[in-house]
């Protein structure tokens, strides 16, 4: 039994922490928070208790944490817990500087202990089958990964100001997800993006509306489309296409059921948002970082992933500024 403390208790702090208080080979240790109401009222209704980070990483009987804090307490609180000599999940990103990751990844290699990034949509068991498919040959060589990822709606103005822009908060995950179809680097990036959502994301310097094409040494494509709106539900889908043929991940709805009339088919729209949508990949997470401390191995995604995704978020960022493609 790996017992693990909980630091964040905000809506993914809540996730993360349920799956823990329910995972048959995880005990949740403790739950800590900078609002100490916060973190006792989630610590009573998983049943563990509430403490101070310190207490936390001072506990020796506490072998890993999970980061789900702010995303500008990230890199200073991996620092620690690694220090403290524990192995450390921590939602993504690292931190918002890429030079910040870096020397956090230096701390890290330092202390030689396992440190794993949420990007959770590898786990997804629709995304997880594709590569795995893909990994057997199934379409011979890709030559192009599409990746279309749209919000429901916009977060708040307040949110935007401090996310990082789109780049970096949203499509950090397609683009991780980019890396990891194409099974080669990107080198080249070219970037576009508008404000058609609401006039304040653009007032407040960042885009809602925004495709990306990445392009590796070998000529492999990857293009992206993101957008802050879409009126039918959380958007996620995939294509890759290959030399020998085509596979594709459409969306997730909560039933099958389909109703057919004079007008027409009609089914479920699909899921709402990213708590539903991710529910089984943040559990498949779960496993995957469980196991990796359990067979001392390295977790994936590491750090560097961590890192290299976060540059190619910068680039396009760059990129789509600029109007002129960024070379990596």
């Amino acid at each position: 039994m790996i017992k693990i403390g909980l630091i964040g208790a905000g809506r993914i702090g809540r996730i993360h922490g349920g799956n823990v208080a329910a995972h048959a080979g995880a005990a949740l240790a403790a739950v800590a928070d900078a609002l100490p109401k916060a973190a006792e009222a989630l610590a009573k209704e998983l049943g563990t208790k509430a403490a101070s980070l310190d207490a936390i990483l001072s506990d020796g009987s506490i072998e890993a944490v999970m980061i789900c804090s702010p995303t500008d307490t990230h890199a200073d609180f991996i620092e620690k817990a690694v220090k403290a000599g524990k192995a450390v999940f921590c939602e993504k990103p690292v931190d918002l500087s890429s030079a910040r990751i870096r020397k956090c990844l230096a701390v890290v290699e330092k202390t030689g202990k396992p440190l794993m990034i949420g990007f959770n949509r590898r786990f997804d068991p629709n995304f997880a089958a594709l590569k795995a498919r893909a990994s057997k040959g199934e379409i011979g060589a890709i030559e192009i990964v599409t990746i279309l990822s749209r919000d429901p709606s916009p977060p708040p103005i307040d949110y935007v100001k401090r996310s990082g822009g789109l780049y970096r908060d949203m499509m950090i995950h397609d683009l991780d997800m980019a890396r990891f179809l194409l099974g080669e680097e990107p080198v080249e990036v070219h970037a576009v993006g508008s404000s058609l959502v609401d006039k304040k994301i653009g007032e407040a310097g960042d885009v809602d509306t925004a495709a990306v094409l990445l392009k590796t040494a070998s000529g492999k494509i990857a293009q992206i489309s993101c957008s802050r709106r879409a009126a039918y539900g959380y958007d996620q889908r995939i294509e890759l296409h290959g030399a020998k043929g085509m596979l594709r991940a459409g969306n997730v709805f909560p039933t099958t059921v389909e109703f057919a009339g004079a007008s027409g088919f009609s089914g479920d729209p699909v899921l709402p948002f990213f708590l539903e949508r991710y529910a089984a990949a943040y559990r498949a997470e779960l496993d995957a970082f469980l196991a990796a401390i359990k067979k001392r191995a390295a977790p994936s995604p590491s750090g560097e992933d961590g890192l290299r995704a976060q540059l190619l978020a910068d680039a396009a960022t760059k990129a789509s500024q600029s109007g002129k493609p960024v070379r990596l």
